[in-house]
């Protein structure tokens, strides 16, 4: 596909807007507004990318911060692509090869393996891109949510991890009490983790107070979810399961599970 082409997916077609961007006749960043603008936010959202302004239109540090972390994620497989946070045409081609059918969550290739060094996993995180893959018993995807992880000073450190326990809300609450005094730091719910070799790992997937941050490297090393997310991760994982955590999705520890035998 040429930089002339006519776009082609149907969340972005007939934009005016966004046929001058495919053009390479703008770019939309600081001020930009307007439908096609509309139409990125929804597919950034339906992707996993926090966008806490939600769909408006109007570019702002959320929407920045949206197209950067899918920069990130998209210039694995479309080399043209910078993390620049505005749209231009390489990213417009990127978001209509990767983004799903209009009514539809996720994407559509591009994904991690749900097999971390041949162990099959139920989350993937990804830390660059600021969003958490989760996956049925075997292997399928069920969804994508944004999430924030550690600063550079107190980073959430990469490799197989397992939940150790679950926390509900009283005991999350608690939890927060007790180590920040604030009841609702750790949001709805916390899924403790170990390393896979059962040492204490210092992190946790929990929800958060300050949603907004979401999509960002804020932490101290725990990765944040938004509440109604950590409530599906909650009531979909068990003690014992795997949480792959990589840098990005190019990490070579993922991949297919080893053939025993």
């Amino acid at each position: 596909m040429t930089a002339t082409a006519p776009l082609e997916h149907a969340r972005f077609m007939g934009s005016a807007q966004l046929a001058d961007v495919a053009a390479g006749a703008a770019v939309l960043g600081p001020g930009a507004q307007g439908d096609g603008l509309r139409a990125v936010q929804g597919a950034l959202l339906d992707m996993g990318f926090a966008l806490y302004g939600g769909v408006d239109g109007r570019y702002g540090p959320d929407t920045a911060r949206a197209l950067r972390n899918f920069q990130v994620h998209a210039s694995a497989a479309f080399p043209a692509v910078r993390a620049s946070g505005v749209l231009d045409t390489a990213t417009l081609r990127a978001l209509e090869g990767l983004a799903p059918a209009p009514g539809s969550r996720g994407q559509t290739r591009a994904l991690p393996s749900p097999f971390y060094a041949g162990q099959p996993v139920r989350v993937v995180v990804a830390l660059r891109e600021h969003r958490t893959f989760l996956f049925d018993p075997e292997g399928r995807l069920l969804d994508i949510f944004p999430n924030a992880v550690g600063t550079a000073l107190t980073p959430t450190h990469p490799g197989l991890k397992v939940v150790r326990a679950k926390l509900d809300q009283v005991a999350t609450e608690n939890a927060g009490a007790r180590l920040w005094n604030d009841r609702h730091v750790f949001g709805a719910r916390l899924l403790d983790l170990s390393w896979v070799d059962g040492h204490r790992s210092g992190e946790e997937l929990h929800g958060t107070s300050a949603p907004a941050l979401l999509g960002g490297d804020v932490s101290h090393g725990c990765i944040r979810h938004a509440d109604e997310d950590i409530l599906v991760l909650h009531d979909a994982l068990a003690v014992g399961d795997r949480i792959a955590v990589v840098e990005t999705l190019q990490d070579p520890h993922l991949g297919v599970p080893v053939t025993v035998g």
